[in-house]
């Protein structure tokens, strides 16, 4: 079982919006609601791309900004994060079937330790976190790191997803995917799209785990207490690293996806 964090298990896309509008203050401007839209799913580099297009202030630093916003939500979370309606209550019945299980999420290292204070690093046995994969979401490889740590072939696993760059990811690794909308409308995507976790339960989740009439095939896991190639121990924890690229250096910002743009008149302040 591959779980998403923020706005699947726990309600904190919420505090990414408080963190990033009052950071868009602070550059003495106001975060539109299609740009935080647009972040939801995405890396730290992507979103202050958004941010810094969406603010028509291009030069901004996206390694400062990045920092600020990382330091700023820490703090918020560290105040208390609060669980999605269902989530807690899905992950104890997955643990009690005995059902492996790994956190996959875009958010950096030192926000998912935070985090994990709320959700128990006891129900996870291998972290993929954003800054330590290679690419991110919507591309497949944080799944797919996951699974590996698992020790189990991508096709026998379920990913949990609340955004269309999430239910991305995991398809192209080949999971199969239950979408839980939360922030953002999920309209024709390729997953099993539920009103809340409350509505999931575990026969639901082995009936769409059939990786094998698929044509997958679990590999065995390894021993107990060996952690993959490509991953590391910490606190008793396997947390995946195949990559080590930090990807805020890779900040280029792609504009010929069709996304919508906006024409900017200001000029860096000399």
């Amino acid at each position: 079982m591959l779980f998403d964090m923020d706005g699947t298990l726990v309600d904190s896309e919420k505090i990414w919006g408080v963190g990033l509008r009052e950071l868009a203050e602070r550059y003495g401007g106001t975060l539109s609601e299609g740009a935080r839209q647009r972040m939801i799913g995405t890396d730290t580099a992507e979103t202050m791309a958004i941010l810094h297009d969406d603010l028509c202030q291009p030069w901004r630093d996206a390694a400062e900004g990045a920092d600020w916003l990382d330091a700023r939500v820490r703090e918020l979370f560290a105040a208390g994060l609060e669980w999605r309606p269902g989530a807690r209550e899905l992950l104890g019945a997955v643990r009690a079937a005995g059902l492996r299980t790994a956190l996959v999420t875009s958010t950096p290292r030192a926000l998912v330790e935070v985090a994990l204070e709320t959700l128990g690093r006891h129900n996870f046995d291998a972290v993929v976190c954003g800054d330590e994969v290679v690419r991110t979401k919507p591309d497949a490889a944080p799944y797919l790191a996951a699974a590996a740590a698992l020790g189990v072939d991508p096709t026998v696993c379920v990913a949990i997803e609340d955004s269309p760059a999430g239910i991305t990811s995991a398809r192209e690794a080949g999971c199969a995917v239950i979408a839980v909308p939360h922030d953002v409308a999920l309209v024709g995507v390729e997953a099993t799209v539920v009103p809340s976790l409350g509505e999931v339960d575990v026969p639901l989740l082995l009936s769409l785990s059939g990786g094998l009439a698929r044509g997958g095939r679990a590999r065995p896991p390894a021993p107990h207490g060996t952690p993959a190639a490509n991953s590391f121990v910490r606190d008793g924890l396997e947390h995946v690293y195949p990559g080590g690229t930090d990807r805020r250096q890779d900040r280029r910002h792609n504009t010929d996806d069709g996304r919508e743009s906006k024409v900017c008149g200001h000029l860096r302040p000399g």
